[in-house]
């Protein structure tokens, strides 16, 4: 019976289905046809394959080969499907041993030479062997990312030649052992080299603990983009969730680095950024940056250079933390649970909040200018702050002379942070509206507190919540129980852009 069986594995979004090559070997006019829902670069693959067969010195049978990739309503894409396609030939020919084929999935894209060449998406395939106790075969540029699936056994190997002696048993190859090791952002962009603003350190150490969302309003250089840049040196380090980090990107265009691994995302997309760059898409859907900044930030300088209806498609993934892509054939899921830093100037030139910034810009142009940002966007942003120009006594100031190191704001954030996840396993910037009615308690001061920021800030339902989320925040910060009148006044102070942009 000349046909073979082989496994391998699909993409679909953050998913590696199963897929089942069959080839089959038949009396017929010499050629190899691919059935399965295959897209051009799968149907190119036989091409490729006879190449390399030939080149790696086998036999390409001169027989009706048919290869279909099961199940057949599951689009398949990629040159991934180029070895196992390789591996069905050479054993319903009988070149190599079938039997040894079912321990084992493969993926990887063939050279005409018989070499591997890397592919995407192999880290959530690792994943997914691994579940059905089958070892994963892959290129030798891949080995690291798959071995980052927890107890995934897995084989590398740089070609075909290599490979198939090892499935006959001529030459065995040792399972591939792991040599990353967990990286952190190193200390050279330190908070401490920030000069002065003092009030914006500490708005952001305060978004830092309780996961927050942020937004700097300043003049064009007094450090909002160098403020920015400093937050993941101050979040807590990534720990189970890297795994998830790692498989975004590795089914991303860009793929997985080695250097990625343990690192906190910090995405900073350009203003010209388009709508399905931010959140994904595609024929075959991509992450966009959203969802690449899972786990961390992301970052929008010169927000109101952003397209309004850019920015527009923000506001769901800011409340639900996943974004649903729809296609006519398929929809598919991606986390987009992110931590939002935007920077904006405050008038069309840049120095209304500045004193002396002899700011030319009539009331009605700022107006204009500040209403590129949607009132719903704003109210899904728990801070807001102005970041004015620094003083140049201050810049002249020596940097360990210039406040805390971020190692240091980073021990504060991570205790708060912890206070957070035994009490309600999050951070405050998800709590429930049933866990802040449990967690953020007023007193009877306070209470008279917030009915005057309600009502003078014209705060939202969503505003008012977020508020109290804040104040919490700031009270974990100080290890306090209650939220105290002082800690609920900080949390109002920073969201006076409320009402400034609702003029």
């Amino acid at each position: 019976m000349s046909l073979a069986t082989v496994f391998s594995r699909a993409q679909t979004g953050m998913e590696a289905p199963l897929v089942t090559v069959e080839v089959d070997l038949s009396n017929g006019l010499p050629g190899l046809s691919i059935v399965g829902l295959p897209e051009a670069a799968v149907k190119e693959s036989k091409d490729r394959v006879r190449a390399a067969l030939l080149n790696s010195g086998f036999e390409f049978p001169s027989r009706r080969i048919t290869v279909n990739l099961a199940p057949a309503d599951l689009p398949k894409e990629g040159g991934r499907f180029d070895l196992p396609i390789a591996l069905g030939i050479l054993a319903a020919s009988r070149q190599l041993p079938k039997d040894a084929l079912a321990i084992h999935e493969f993926i990887g894209e063939l050279s005409l030479s018989g070499e591997f060449r890397a592919v995407h998406g192999v880290l959530p395939a690792a994943v997914a062997s691994n579940k059905q106790q089958r070892s994963i075969v892959v290129p030798l540029d891949n080995a690291s990312e798959a071995l980052l699936a927890k107890q995934t056994t897995v084989f590398a190997t740089k070609n075909l030649l290599e490979l198939c002696a090892h499935i006959s048993g001529q030459e065995l190859i040792s399972p591939f052992a792991n040599n990353i090791k967990t990286k952190q952002r190193t200390g050279s962009l330190d908070l401490r080299d920030v000069r002065g603003q003092q009030r914006a350190k500490r708005a952001l150490e305060v978004a830092a603990a309780g996961f927050h969302n942020l937004l700097m309003v300043g003049s064009p250089g007094s450090g909002k983009t160098m403020l920015a840049s400093r937050l993941p040196g101050i979040l807590p380090a990534l720990t189970e969730e890297a795994i998830e980090s790692a498989t975004l990107y590795s089914i991303s265009h860009g793929g997985f680095t080695h250097e990625q691994w343990g690192l906190l995302p910090f995405r900073a997309p350009h203003h010209t950024a388009s709508g399905a760059a931010l959140v994904g898409g595609g024929s075959y859907p991509m992450p966009g940056e959203i969802s690449l900044a899972h786990h961390g930030v992301l970052f929008l300088d010169e927000l109101t250079e952003f397209d309004r209806h850019v920015l527009e498609v923000l506001r769901e993934p800011l409340e639900t933390g996943n974004i649903a892509i729809s296609r006519a054939a398929r929809q598919v899921q991606f986390p987009a649970r992110f931590q939002l830093v935007a920077a904006m100037n405050p008038c069309p030139q840049g120095c209304d909040i500045d004193v002396n910034g002899n700011c030319a810009c009539t009331p009605e142009q700022i107006r204009r200018y500040r209403g590129r940002i949607s009132v719903p966007l704003l109210d899904r942003i728990d801070i807001h702050i102005d970041v004015p120009r620094v003083a140049k006594k201050q810049l002249r100031q020596k940097t360990s002379a210039n406040g805390e190191s971020s190692a240091d704001v980073q021990k504060r954030v991570c205790d708060a942070r912890d206070i957070q996840l035994q009490r309600q396993q999050k951070p405050n910037a998800y709590m429930s509206n049933k866990e802040i009615e449990k967690y953020c308690v007023l007193g009877e001061e306070s209470e008279k507190l917030m009915d005057k920021a309600f009502e003078k800030l014209g705060l939202s339902a969503r505003g008012y919540h977020r508020t109290l989320k804040l104040a919490r925040t700031i009270a974990d910060l100080e290890n306090s129980e209650m939220i105290q009148t002082n800690h609920l006044s900080e949390a109002i102070g920073y969201r006076q852009y409320d009402r400034l942009l609702n003029k």
